[in-house]
């Protein structure tokens, strides 16, 4: 029940959202004088409305976005009145189309942001100083959090029955003991435990010194066996290695809470990182497509491959349901900064492409106007349609192939 309670949460969040987005541009644009005929929650059959001076408010049957109707957006618009041609869109300055044009995505980024200084102040913020590659893993002191069992195969699941228990538990270990030696080799950090236990046969018995509390103290335990790649190639073959059962407690914690002025700054540096993270996330965009088709086709799910909103939803599920509420409203964050970035890219039929459109005609006329020849007028958006078709063409297959791997076989973060 929490999870499809999730679930829903995070589809509504995604739909508030959207919502926002077209209530950006309209309300730019009733703020510029230009004229908007409807504002639609949904798609669809309209469930209900209401007209407000000039303006259809309502919602439809099938509540996968929504809309908003501005007159004249492109100069080819053949819908337009008469009487309403000084108030077509098109007409009004560069400027001001880019404003009510951008405004969607402004309206994401906000939320993100919005929602990000929250959490700052609140929950806290993912600690950049916390360690994230393997070397600077590696180099934290062996400081460890006892696992409930050995998992026999390389999968990161819940225990089940018949898993062997964790061989440190049985030794006596505790959370927050530090290793200090392996079978009389000095432990300086981590990795050079995981080195240690790698050098140790499945089934041995292991002596091992540790720390708890500031005292020395000495046990032995029967080392257990799984399933693991070597160490210096973690896409290498998997092999039987020996496993003590223990995970890292890091030194630095995972999240920092800030004050809520230090908060806007914390807000802005993270912001950064997700940009850097996003244009490098569109990037890999076209190498993930056959990673998607291998999950479809059976194989092992990427946990780097693109997600749609149902693949979102569903992660949100599994956070609720796993009371992981900082991972549900970082997913709302990095799905609302994705969808604000996307939105801007030059193309058609996406505001980025009208923005752009946009400021080649500005540009193109002040190259003319130096030219002394006649202003060459308006681009043909008519001309630009087998472009824009090929674009939604395109972008309709990408969904399609992201949502059927979300439904087959999706991403997951916690063990279900």
């Amino acid at each position: 029940m929490a999870y499809l309670l999730g679930v829903a949460l995070f589809a509504l969040a995604i739909l508030v959202s959207v919502s926002l987005h077209e209530a950006g541009h309209m309300l730019t644009a009733k703020a510029f004088g230009m004229k908007v005929t409807r504002y639609f929650v949904g798609f669809g059959p309209t469930l209900w409305s209401f007209r407000r001076g000039e303006t259809e408010y309502g919602v439809k049957g099938v509540p996968l976005g929504g809309f908003c109707k501005i007159v004249g957006m492109t100069p080819q618009d053949d819908d337009v009145d008469p009487a309403d041609e000084p108030r077509a869109m098109w007409r009004y300055p560069v400027w001001k189309r880019t404003i009510v044009m951008s405004a969607g995505s402004i309206t994401h980024f906000a939320l993100a942001l919005v929602t990000l200084w929250i959490l700052a102040v609140s929950a806290g913020l993912p600690n950049p100083n916390f360690p994230s590659t393997d070397a600077e893993i590696r180099q934290e002191p062996a400081v460890v959090a006892l696992s409930d069992c050995v998992v026999p195969d390389n999968t990161a699941r819940a225990c089940q029955p018949g898993d062997p228990a964790s061989p440190a538990a049985q030794a006596q270990l505790r959370n927050g003991d530090r290793i200090t030696s392996l079978n009389g080799q000095p432990i300086n950090n981590y990795g050079e435990l995981l080195t240690g236990l790698r050098t140790l046969p499945p089934g041995s018995t292991a002596t091992i010194g540790y720390v708890r509390d500031g005292q020395p103290a000495e046990t032995r335990t029967v080392l257990a066996q799984t399933q693991r790649p070597p160490l210096d190639d973690p896409k290498g073959a998997v092999g039987p290695v020996a496993a003590l059962g223990v995970g890292l407690i890091p030194s630095t914690p995972t999240r920092v809470t800030y004050g809520p002025v230090d908060a806007f700054g914390a807000t802005a540096d993270f912001t950064g990182d997700m940009a850097v993270g996003t244009f490098h996330a569109l990037q890999r965009i076209p190498q993930k497509i056959p990673a998607l088709w291998t999950a479809i086709t059976g194989g092992e799910r990427d946990m780097d491959t693109p997600i749609s909103v149902v693949g979102a939803s569903r992660l949100g599920g599994e956070a609720v349901e796993n009371n992981a509420w900082l991972v549900f409203f970082m997913l709302f964050v990095s799905l609302n900064f994705f969808i604000g970035v996307f939105n801007l890219l030059p193309l058609l039929p996406l505001d980025g492409g009208h923005i752009a459109i946009a400021w080649f005609e500005r540009a193109r006329s002040w190259v003319y106007a130096r030219l002394r020849r006649p202003d060459p007028g308006r681009v043909d958006y008519l001309k630009l349609m087998p472009f824009t078709y090929a674009v939604i063409l395109i972008g309709g297959a990408f969904t399609l192939l992201t949502i059927t791997a979300d439904v087959v076989n999706p991403i997951t973060l916690f063990s279900r």
